[in-house]
């Protein structure tokens, strides 16, 4: 039995058999990890009072931790945690029942909170705060806590979004490719 991949209330994760999943990671109850998704060394995600779903070709560095609010009478969707395709999710990162679209890359250390909406092409600085309800738009760089818009994204900015999610597809692969040598011994 793998543990660090666990059942929660009747909820089992589903994940595509082509994502890693680190062995010191855990993922717990209603969780999607769609294709090629990595979870890296002591990251959480753990969907046991509300789902995560986590698109295409992301990846969820050290440390991150994942949750969601939970869902009661007066609020029956609660807060869930959705994230688009090719995000990168910077090592010690809090996401708590937000919305991230596609091709986002939040920095280091980064918190977003419920109900905040990080729309696609986003680039989130280091240590930033993204409070409740907020909505980040497209195209740009933010910075700070509280996080503020600071200005537009370069060219290379935005194409660095698909090659940072394509690197960690190919770190993904050579861990892979490590784990089953081991395994051979």
């Amino acid at each position: 039995m793998n543990r660090n991949i666990r059942s929660y209330d009747g909820h089992r994760p589903h994940i595509d058999p082509s994502c890693y999943i680190d062995d010191a990671a855990v993922v717990i109850g209603e969780v999607a990890l769609a294709a090629n998704v990595s979870v890296w060394p002591c990251a959480v995600i753990r969907g046991d009072v509300n789902r995560i779903s986590i698109g295409e070709g992301s990846n969820v560095q050290d440390f991150a931790m994942l949750h969601v609010s939970h869902r009661k009478e007066s609020d029956p969707q609660g807060a869930p945690l959705v994230i688009g395709r090719h995000v990168t999710i910077g090592h010690h990162v809090t996401l708590h029942g937000c919305t991230i679209g596609d091709e986002v890359l939040i920095g280091i250390g980064s918190i977003i909170l419920d109900r905040a909406v990080i729309e696609d092409r986003v680039l989130i600085g280091a240590g930033s705060l993204v409070p409740p309800n907020k909505r980040l738009e497209s195209g740009y760089l933010y910075l700070g806590n509280p996080v503020k818009q600071v200005r537009p994204l370069t060219a290379g900015e935005l194409a660095y979004f698909k090659y940072s999610a394509e690197h960690y597809v190919k770190v993904m692969d050579k861990h892979k490719a490590s784990a089953a040598a081991d395994a051979a011994l």
